[in-house]
């Protein structure tokens, strides 16, 4: 098989097509319909989602919660200004964080945030601006959190959010995410009641997006790539519902590409069974994988050279998959996390 590039995953995309609030429906934006049998393209609206769906279909979602993993404080000693981006739990009170300015925060160095209720000492010094850090607080800290962090928006969003629940999925439930599964944004919890009372089940599972979804590849052959490690669970009542529509001959539909990369781990690791389980993930999906447990999918628009158009490009082909973006681009479609979204099948 021929090595592929990142470069065969690029494409020109306008700036002005780039989302930078969330409309105000969220079952307004565009849905493109991809057949990857035919390569037919339909122009819809995300609503028109639930004509993709059959009785006894799963559709799957992942009820990860963004964290409001933003905090702005001041050093104990100089009052200087630090900021701080909560990537993950490591153990107890001790988060792996990125630090600016990172090289002024040394081990035993103190940050205190709000009004003293939060504050953090650096245990540990990593590469490239990361620190492990120990919260000490009054509470609970997940309430701290909300009460003072703001929600980390990706690089590309410029705008201030006013309603950060939009950066919510409907159904977010499991606190740990550095990020949204933003497919699942355009769901209201109306759409996802007619998508019940059609029979579909409902499914859900977590996995918790870390940064990396957004760090661009810097390596040219994809083989050298190494892919972020991030945190999923399917529980036995998901795994069981998953198991019962397949030997129903209905299809597993996943939203978005944490729950097709949760799925496919399970898939990949128990010989294409479906079985509950939990762990940290790091599959790299790519052209040439051999697809274990998702039948079609929905999803937004992706950046250009990204592991997710990989993602998608291994499902429906690259040369469909780029000639669909630029379709999209034609089509004056909105990109990125509070863009429109696409269904392959």
């Amino acid at each position: 098989m021929t090595t592929l590039n990142t470069n065969d995953f690029d494409f020109h995309l306008p700036e002005e097509l780039i989302a930078q609030t969330p409309l105000e429906k969220r079952d307004a934006s565009k849905l493109l319909m991809v057949n990857r049998q035919t390569g037919e393209f339909q122009d819809r609206h995300f609503h028109s989602i639930i004509e993709m769906l059959e009785p006894g279909d799963a559709l799957v979602m992942n009820d990860t919660r963004v964290l409001p993993a933003r905090l702005h404080g001041q050093k104990e000693e100089t009052g200087g200004h630090v900021e701080l981006l909560l990537l993950k739990n490591t153990a107890g009170d001790e988060w792996e964080v990125l630090a600016k300015p990172a090289k002024r925060l040394k081990v035993g160095t103190r940050v205190i945030f709000g009004d003293g209720r939060l504050s953090a000492v650096v245990t540990e010094e990593l590469p490239h601006g990361g620190r492990i850090v120990r919260f000490e607080y009054e509470g609970i800290f997940l309430e701290v959190l909300e009460s003072l962090g703001e929600m980390p928006l990706p690089p590309y969003i410029h705008e201030k959010l006013d309603d950060r629940e939009r950066y919510q999925t409907v159904y977010a439930k499991e606190s740990g995410s550095a990020a949204a599964p933003t497919a699942g944004l355009h769901f209201t919890k109306e759409l996802l009641e007619e998508i019940q009372q059609k029979g579909v089940h409902l499914v859900y599972l977590t996995l918790h997006v870390g940064l990396g979804t957004f760090r661009p590849v810097s390596v040219d052959n994809l083989d050298e790539h190494e892919m972020h490690s991030e945190f999923y669970q399917l529980s036995e009542e998901a795994a069981a519902t998953l198991r019962q529509v397949k030997e129903n001959g209905g299809r597993v539909i996943a939203v978005g590409t944490t729950s097709i990369r949760t799925l496919e781990t399970i898939g990949s690791k128990f010989d294409g069974q479906i079985q509950a389980n939990s762990g940290w993930t790091n599959i790299f999906i790519k052209p040439g994988y051999d697809w274990k447990v998702v039948d079609a999918f929905s999803t937004n628009f992706h950046l250009p050279k990204s592991t997710l158009v990989m993602l998608v490009s291994a499902f429906a082909g690259r040369e469909l998959v780029l000639k669909a973006y630029q379709h999209a681009i034609d089509g004056k479609y909105r990109f990125f996390s509070f863009g429109d979204a696409m269904f392959i099948y």
